[in-house]
């Protein structure tokens, strides 16, 4: 299925219904009288929130959600049926802007939203009956809908996301600890849709973790597409920085390091007057070297010096392919993820 993250649509609610203006006129029925009944309301705007739906390629393939208006009242003091309301269904954590780039609800943590409510019906002329006014020849139009255009954006809701160059591995590590599926090749460039897959940990807990593609090096400018998907690791708790140890690809692994952390610090800058963001560049990270299966011990342990010395940072060295040390980083999330929680 295509991965869409971002669409544009006009929603709007429905119109109130007109009341009626009408008059009672029966045979054989003295004192006859307005009954004129009142509109129906418009039907609400509605967006609900669900984990099952996991990007917005079935709302992009319509550009209008309009919520049905309400029904005009009629004699007999007769109401109008209220018009239905339009539910949009949108993946967990999907911002609505408008076109302003103002955010308009995030649905993040939350299940339904009204957007919009529908238009109150007019009343009809019986309602505006008295002493005074005993056939009142008028009743009151509906009350219009809203409509906007908005912007729909997906952010993925995910504890960790694993970030890292093309052909780091992160589509084998993510198919390793958890039961996602993702394709798995050696893309020159990058895979063009994020993996999610839950991690279950012990005592019968879980997290998430999201595969997150388009990170090279130009990506907060674009290149690599990677502008369109670093937004999504904005809402992950923890990053594993995932960096091919094996020196394969032609690139040294403690510049990927560095390159990397250098595009979420110029997102960070470039993004930061944006309503709703989060900064990437203080993220807490899992810095783990990839691919060991391919180097020597002595090798293996000159890098992870040469990593130290230069950074400062230790990292943990695993191979996807194998399962080397998996559990052990498994465990330091889960510990991590659940520490945090019961602070």
């Amino acid at each position: 299925m295509k991965f869409i993250d971002e669409v544009k649509i006009t929603v709007s609610s429905g119109h109130g219904g007109p009341g009626a203006v009408s008059f009672r006129r029966e045979a054989m029925t003295p004192r006859g009288g307005p009954d004129g009944g009142d509109g129906g309301k418009g039907g609400d705007l509605i967006l609900r929130a669900s984990r099952h739906v996991n990007s917005l390629i079935d709302i992009r393939n319509n550009k209008k959600y309009p919520a049905q208006n309400g029904q005009p009242g009629s004699g007999a003091n007769c109401s109008g049926m209220n018009g239905e309301d339009m539910v949009i269904v949108v993946p967990e954590g999907t911002l609505v802007r408008n076109m302003d780039g103002d955010v308009l609800v995030d649905m993040t943590g939350i299940h339904e939203y009204v957007l919009f409510k529908g238009g109150r019906g007019g009343k009809g002329n019986a309602f505006f009956k008295n002493s005074v006014n005993q056939a009142p020849e008028f009743a009151q139009p509906g009350e219009p809908g809203q409509q906007l255009e908005v912007k729909l954006e997906l952010k993925l809701i995910a504890d960790v996301g694993i970030i890292g160059f093309p052909n780091a591995g992160k589509s084998t590590l993510i198919s390793r600890i958890s039961a996602a599926k993702p394709k798995i090749a050696d893309y020159p460039f990058t895979t063009l849709t994020p993996n999610l897959g839950v991690v279950k940990a012990a005592d019968f807990k879980s997290f998430v973790v999201a595969d997150i593609p388009g990170l090279v090096k130009g990506a907060h400018q674009g290149v690599g597409l990677g502008i369109q998907f670093l937004k999504h690791i904005e809402r992950t708790r923890f990053f594993i920085h995932l960096i091919d140890a094996s020196g394969l690809s032609g690139r040294d692994p403690i510049s990927d390091f560095e390159d990397i952390n250098n595009e979420l610090k110029m997102y960070d800058q470039n993004s930061k007057e944006k309503e709703g963001f989060f900064s990437l560049s203080d993220r807490k990270q899992f810095v783990v070297l990839n691919k060991i299966d391919t180097l020597a011990p002595d090798e293996l342990e000159r890098l992870k010096i040469a990593f130290k010395k230069r950074t400062g940072v230790d990292p943990l060295a695993v191979s996807a392919v194998t399962g080397k040390n998996i559990k052990e980083l498994v465990f330091e999330l889960t510990h991590k993820i659940f520490q945090e929680d019961d602070v």
